[in-house]
């Protein structure tokens, strides 16, 4: 369940940087152009990277723990951002994209054998 859930992730991450890529195209604006389409490339780069660790994810666990820490930060940064007025309430639905629980992640319930014990 755990491996397929990896994949799925991973796999939405090509959407949202091709989502990324598009946005940056449909409307360039000085100053975020290029943050845009380089981390469009980065998300798909982390899709590819969760798609193959989960073919082996007792052996490259650290992929997939490492895209927990950043999907963390994105999920905070968005929970923090709309409250403060940094972010807009419609990037609440980027929290669901991620498919990660703060919680979760803080209690190690990303490994492959944390749901069996």
């Amino acid at each position: 369940m755990l491996q397929k859930f990896v994949y799925i992730t991973g796999a939405l991450d090509y959407l949202v940087g091709a989502a990324t890529w598009g946005g940056a195209l449909y409307d360039p604006q000085p100053g975020q152009f290029v943050a845009l389409m380089t981390l469009g490339m980065f998300l798909m780069m982390a899709a590819a990277c969760l798609v193959w660790a989960s073919k082996d994810m007792e052996n490259r666990a650290p992929v997939i723990f490492w895209q927990g820490l950043v999907r963390l930060t994105a999920v905070c940064s968005v929970l923090y951002g709309v409250q403060v007025g940094l972010s807009q309430q419609w990037e609440y639905a980027l929290v669901g994209v991620t498919g990660c629980s703060p919680i979760e992640l803080l209690q190690c319930k990303t490994t492959p054998g944390a749901q069996a014990a």
